[in-house]
């Protein structure tokens, strides 16, 4: 495992995202490739993917018309210890700000409702 691939692959923020989200889960757990949502097309999902697969960060399986990854958590923790869980954390305080963000957009007063 390359470090500087690895932090390559990982400075996008989709990447980041689908490792987060499969460090999240259990381990061995396999997702399928179209359950994640990123806003990209499908070709560029595909081009994510192998980005993470030759980074060494996950394996694909195909299976029919479709395909799913799992993560290689004991590779990542061996040669990049805590990696994991700092995705994970900074997954976590991504949804925490859009649901706050959310929750304000949906409170506002219209400026007539001030005077009332």
């Amino acid at each position: 495992m390359d470090l500087g691939t690895v932090f390559a692959a990982l400075a996008d923020d989709s990447r980041r995202k689908v490792i987060a989200e499969l460090a999240s889960g259990p381990e061995g757990q396999e997702r399928a490739c179209g359950s994640f949502d990123l806003p990209v097309k499908k070709a560029t999902r595909t081009y994510h993917f192998r980005v993470l697969r030759e980074a060494g960060l996950v394996a694909q399986r195909d299976h029919g018309n479709g395909s799913a990854l799992r993560l290689l958590r004991a590779d990542i923790e061996e040669h990049c210890p805590g990696l994991l869980q700092l995705l994970v954390a900074e997954l976590r305080q991504s949804s925490e700000r859009s649901t706050e963000a959310t929750g304000r957009a949906g409170t506002a007063c219209s400026p007539g409702a001030a005077a009332l």
